[in-house]
């Protein structure tokens, strides 16, 4: 019997500090207090509220019991249940008109999307193809000048060869100068 009422004994529980009434002057000194309280245990679940449901009207009901006449004579108490019905009827409608408005405006903002994607998609694509063309402008400029250096440092070719290669071709074919024979100011003719 001991035992048990040892083992339900619980710890006792730490003292709070005591805190000094802090009455805030305005919204920034409250969202400050909020702040420090919410950052001083910063393991413990915040509290985010939920998106509020948009209001719907009522659905209609699936049986109607009090049913209008067409007879004469009807009471002074229908009146005020006809204006409820007829007040329902036109939120209904104004729920049903500004549901539509909405979709209107949210497939239109869909469709400017896409067309502002297309167009972004578009300029990259250029701008991509462009960054191409100049980096192949590069290195075939590398690729040239790698070349030209193999050339003036190991000549290949003479100019008496050259000529003996000339003449072999066709007659009415360019003739082909090797870029070592090129000087500077004549490359600039043939390689733009």
């Amino acid at each position: 019997m001991a035992s048990s009422a040892a083992s339900s004994v619980r710890p006792p529980r730490p003292k709070k500090e005591p805190q000094a009434l802090i009455i805030p002057k305005n919204a920034a000194e409250e969202q400050k207090l909020k702040l420090e309280r919410l950052m001083k245990n910063p393991d413990k679940a915040v509290p985010i509220p939920e998106k509020m449901s948009e209001w719907a009207p009522r659905p209609p009901p699936e049986f109607v019991r009090d049913v209008m006449g067409s007879s004469a004579g009807a009471g002074s108490g229908e009146f005020h249940v006809y204006r409820h019905l007829r007040r329902r009827e036109y939120q209904r409608q104004d729920y049903m008109d500004a549901m539509a408005e909405k979709q209107k405006l949210d497939a239109e903002f869909q469709k400017r999307l896409e067309r502002n994607k297309i167009a972004a998609e578009e300029q990259t694509a250029k701008r991509r193809k462009k960054r191409q063309k100049l980096k192949e402008k590069k290195l075939l400029a590398k690729k040239m000048k790698l070349e030209q250096k193999k050339q003036s440092e190991a000549p290949g070719q003479t100019l008496e060869n050259q000529t003996q290669y000339n003449e072999d071709r066709d007659p009415n074919a360019p003739a082909v100068y090797p870029e070592s024979v090129i000087d500077g100011n004549q490359e600039n003719q043939f390689w733009g």
